[in-house]
C-alpha cells in the first residue's frame, strides 16, 4: 500500500471530467459522419473486401483512407492524451452486409492500433449480445448476458464498439473518469483510496494462460510514471474469492471497493448514453471505466441487441507497470493486451 505522500492530492487534465459537465459538451466527444466521410470508409472497405482476405488480417495499409485518416489520428490522441473517449455517429449499418460493416469497423480499428484477442478462441472481432447464459456460471463473461455489467475495464488499451442493433429496453452505455473518482476519494476518504493500490485477486473466468494462476493480482489502481492507471471488474474480484489460494479481501478492502463503486454510480460523475445502430464508441481503458445497464431484448430474433467489439493496442501509449504482464502478457507499447491461452489462434468471426 503506497503512502498518501506518494500519490497526488489532486489530478488535473482533460481526462478528469465529470458527467454533469461533459454531457453539456457534446462537441468535445460526439462526431456526426459527413457523406464524404462515409463514402471514404465505404471505398476503403470495398477495396479491402476485393482482396479476398480474412477480416482478421486487415491493416492500415490495406484499408486506405483519403480524409478520415486525419480524424482517426486525432482520435488516437484524444483517447491517449485527451478526454479519453469519442462517439462517432451516422454509419448506415442497416444498408450493409455483415462483411461490409465488419470491414469498416476493423479498418477503423487498424488505423488506431493493433487488434487483440478478446477470448480464448482468439476472436479479434467480438460480438456483444445475450447468449442466454448467466454470470453465475464461473466461466461466463458478463458481456454474454443481458445483465448489468457494472463499471469495469477491458484487457486492452482501447475498446471500440459498433452498435448493429440496440435493445428494446435498457442497454445504455455509461462512462466514468477514474481520475475524477480518485479526486473525490482522495479528498473524502484517503484511507480507503489507499486500499485500492493493493494487489487484489481478479478472476480470469476460466480463460487461463498456460502456466498462470486462475486469477490475477493487479491492483485496481496503479500510480506509475506520473499516471494513474485503472484495472477493475468488481464481479470478477468477488468471484475470485472462490479460489482458496486467493488472498482474502479484508473488511477495509470491501469498504474501499464499495466506496469506489458508489462514486462511479453517482449520476453527477458518470456520463450515460444510448448507442443507436451505426454509432461507434471508442474508450481509453487506462483512464476510463465503462458500464452497460441491464436490457430487455426484442422478441423478434432478427432484432436482438448486437454490438461488434474491438480491443486495440495503440502506438505512443503510456508505459504500464510490470504487474500488468499477468493480464497483458507483453507490456510492450503497441503490442500488448488481449487474452491468449494454450492453442489460441487469432481470427475474426463475422457471425
Amino acid at each position: 500500500m503506497p503512502s498518501l505522500e506518494s500519490i497526488p492530492k489532486i489530478i488535473n487534465g482533460p481526462s478528469v471530467w465529470v458527467g454533469r459537465d461533459i454531457c453539456q459538451r457534446e462537441q468535445d466527444w460526439k462526431v456526426n459522419l459527413s457523406r464524404a466521410q462515409i463514402a471514404d470508409l465505404e471505398h476503403a472497405a470495398r477495396h479491402y473486401l476485393s482482396l479476398g482476405s480474412d477480416i482478421g488480417e486487415i491493416s492500415r495499409d490495406m484499408f486506405p483512407l483519403r480524409q478520415f485518416a486525419d480524424h482517426l489520428a486525432l482520435l488516437r490522441d484524444k483517447l491517449i492524451s485527451g478526454i479519453g473517449f469519442e462517439v462517432i455517429c451516422g454509419l448506415p449499418v442497416t444498408d450493409y452486409s455483415k462483411e461490409m460493416a465488419a470491414a469498416i469497423f476493423c479498418g477503423i480499428g487498424a488505423h488506431l492500433g493493433s487488434s487483440r484477442s478478446q477470448n480464448r478462441m482468439g476472436h479479434i472481432l467480438g460480438h456483444v449480445r445475450d447468449t442466454g447464459m448467466s454470470s453465475k456460471d464461473a466461466k461466463t463473461r458478463i458481456y454474454q448476458t443481458h445483465e448489468r455489467q457494472t463499471f469495469h475495464t477491458d484487457s486492452a488499451d482501447i475498446v471500440g464498439l459498433l452498435c448493429i442493433q440496440d435493445a428494446q429496453e435498457g442497454g445504455e452505455s455509461l462512462l466514468v473518469s477514474v481520475e475524477a473518482v480518485y479526486n473525490k476519494m482522495r479528498d473524502d476518504c484517503p484511507d480507503l483510496l489507499q486500499c485500492l493500490f493493493d494487489p487484489i485477486a481478479t478472476d480470469r473466468r476460466g480463460e487461463v494462460p498456460e502456466g498462470m494462476l486462475p486469477f490475477m493480482t493487479i491492483p485496481p489502481l496503479s500510480w506509475y510514471n506520473g499516471k494513474l492507471t485503472v484495472f477493475y471488474q468488481r464481479q470478477y474480484i468477488d468471484s475470485a474469492q472462490r479460489f482458496e489460494s486467493a488472498k482474502r479481501l479484508t473488511t477495509k478492502h470491501i469498504a474501499a471497493l464499495n466506496k469506489f463503486d458508489a462514486y462511479m454510480n453517482d449520476p453527477d460523475l458518470h456520463l450515460k448514453m444510448k448507442l443507436r445502430p451505426g454509432d461507434m464508441q471508442f474508450v481509453y481503458n487506462h483512464s476510463q471505466l465503462h458500464d452497460r445497464t441491464k436490457f430487455v431484448d426484442w422478441p423478434d430474433l432478427t432484432r436482438r441487441r448486437h454490438l461488434l467489439r474491438l480491443w486495440l493496442s495503440a502506438e505512443g501509449d503510456r508505459e504500464l507497470p510490470e504487474v500488468f504482464r499477468q493480464r497483458y502478457g507483453s507490456i510492450e507499447v503497441g503490442n500488448r493486451g488481449g487474452i491468449v491461452t494454450h492453442g489460441t489462434s487469432l481470427n475474426a468471426p463475422i457471425d
